[in-house]
Order: C-alpha cells, then sequence, then structure tokens
C-alpha cells in the first residue's frame, strides 16, 4: 500500500479544504472573523487560486481611540470592528459577501461581527435569528458602559 501525504494545513486543522474550494468556485468576496485572547479582527478579502486579497480589514484596537472602554473581544467590539470593515469595504468597491469560518464554529461574537459588517450596507446571506440581541450588541450586559452609537457616528463620519 502507497504512502498518501496529508497536507500540512490540514493535519494542522488550519484549513477546511472542501469548505475553501466551494468558496472559490463561487467568486464572491468573504469575510473572516478572527477572535483572539484579547482583540477582534474582521478581513473582507477577495479569492485568488494564487492567493487572496485583503479589500478592507478592522481591529479592534482602533476602538480604543475612540474612546472604547473594557474588552475588545467582547459581542460589541465585534459588531463595531465588523461595522468598520463593512464601511472600509463598500469604500473599496465590495458590495457582496460570504462568512468563511475555516475550521472554526461559528459564535456569538462572530455572529455580531457579521451582522455589524450587514448594518455598514455590505449584502450578506444570513439569517437574523442568528444574531445576538440587541441588548447584547448594545453592550447592557457589560459592567463599563460604552456609547456604541456615538462610536457608530465617527465611524460613518471618518470611512467614506
Amino acid at each position: 500500500m502507497a504512502y498518501s501525504k496529508i497536507l500540512r494545513r490540514l493535519r494542522e486543522e488550519k484549513t477546511n479544504y472542501r469548505k475553501r474550494g466551494t468558496m472559490l468556485l463561487g467568486k464572491h468576496d468573504f469575510i473572516t472573523v478572527n477572535i483572539s485572547n484579547e482583540n477582534t479582527q474582521v478581513q473582507v478579502l477577495k479569492p485568488g487560486m494564487t492567493g487572496d486579497t485583503v479589500i478592507a480589514s478592522a481591529h479592534s484596537r482602533y476602538l480604543l481611540e475612540k474612546g472604547w472602554k473594557g474588552s475588545r473581544k467582547s459581542i460589541s467590539a465585534a459588531y463595531l470592528t465588523g461595522y468598520l470593515a463593512g464601511k472600509k469595504a463598500l469604500g473599496k468597491g465590495a458590495k457582496n459577501a460570504i462568512l468563511y469560518t475555516g475550521t472554526r464554529r461559528y459564535t456569538q461574537r462572530m455572529a455580531a461581527a457579521l451582522k455589524g459588517a450587514i448594518d455598514a450596507g455590505l449584502t450578506v446571506p444570513a439569517d437574523s435569528e442568528s444574531f445576538p440581541a440587541e441588548e447584547r450588541i448594545n453592550g447592557e450586559h457589560l459592567k463599563v458602559k460604552n456609547e456604541i452609537s456615538k462610536i457608530k457616528s465617527t465611524i460613518d463620519s471618518e470611512v467614506k
């Protein structure tokens, strides 16, 4: 019996090649949401056979400049980071996108970032029942109160 080599990214469980191949055939831009121990990063990418091109990117550290207090990986911070990425992507000409989770599972913070991109104006196929409750997006469950609407309006005025 011959030895068959298992691809490194498949072995490390970093890439789901079946899901990625389907996405490449669809030729849609896609959104990725990465949530680390401290931050949230949302990217809008254009797929390609030679590699993906980043159209727009947003990081939750940007929220600190706008007066954000508290965690940068909360549901509210994920929503605002997704909103910022969506606004930047619209400015670069992206209109439609899909969510690409890769090997990660769909979480509430990922859903909040997706809702932020949709509220920014991107067209993304998603069920509204999968999004977190409006109270959680507005940060009413957090100890540190942030002005979500104020930060959203500064994003609107700065990113065109």
